[in-house]
């Protein structure tokens, strides 16, 4: 048992230090913020299917803190009062990360793996949208065009981003759970 925690937590490491790497791999970055990257979120998701949700959980919640203090995080962000600052925190940051360790939930009723790794997902990479969105419409309100409705600039802004940042994650756990499932066959040979 113990062999299997330190093999958990030596593996989750490697998958969150990937993670951060392929954060940096930016296919192209907003101005105001966000970015589509070479499927930065995809260790994070895999480690919820390959060790459950608590692994999940906890590596996404590094995954969310690292992102938060790395560049370019936020420097701090340009939050008005304290209130909005919490909600950056919470809403762009803390909750939108740490719901990615949740994806093997999503993925369950799928008997096919493959099927409910990218179900999976793409669910959980929706739930960070909608903390985006909802950071959009509560904090930065004031960079939405006049005359535009906040909640239809903050859903055209970070959807942008976040439908390719979706799709990429969703293929890239589809293609991997099969490799990392042939890679655990051939371990459990030896």
């Amino acid at each position: 048992m113990k062999k299997k925690t330190t093999q958990t937590l030596v593996e989750c490491a490697m998958m969150i230090a990937m993670a951060v790497v392929l954060s940096f791999i930016k296919i192209y970055e907003f101005p105001q913020g966000g970015s589509v990257t070479l499927a930065s979120m995809a260790p994070i998701v895999l480690i919820s299917y390959r060790h459950g949700i608590k692994w999940g959980v906890l590596a996404a919640l590094i995954y969310s803190l690292l992102q938060m203090i790395l560049p370019p995080g936020f420097y701090p962000p340009p939050a008005k009062t304290f209130i909005a600052f919490a909600a950056v925190v919470l809403l762009d940051y803390v909750i939108a990360f740490t719901v990615l360790g949740t994806a093997a939930l999503f993925g369950k009723p799928f008997k096919n793996k493959v099927l409910a790794g990218a179900v999976g997902a793409a669910a959980v990479t929706v739930l960070r949208l909608v903390c985006h969105f909802l950071s959009g419409i509560l904090v930065w309100d004031s960079y939405a065009p006049e005359g535009t409705p906040v909640w239809l600039y903050s859903l055209g802004y970070n959807g942008t981003y976040m439908l390719w940042e979706i799709i990429i994650t969703a293929v890239a756990v589809a293609v991997l759970i099969p490799v990392l499932d042939r890679i655990d066959t051939a371990r459990n040979r030896t």
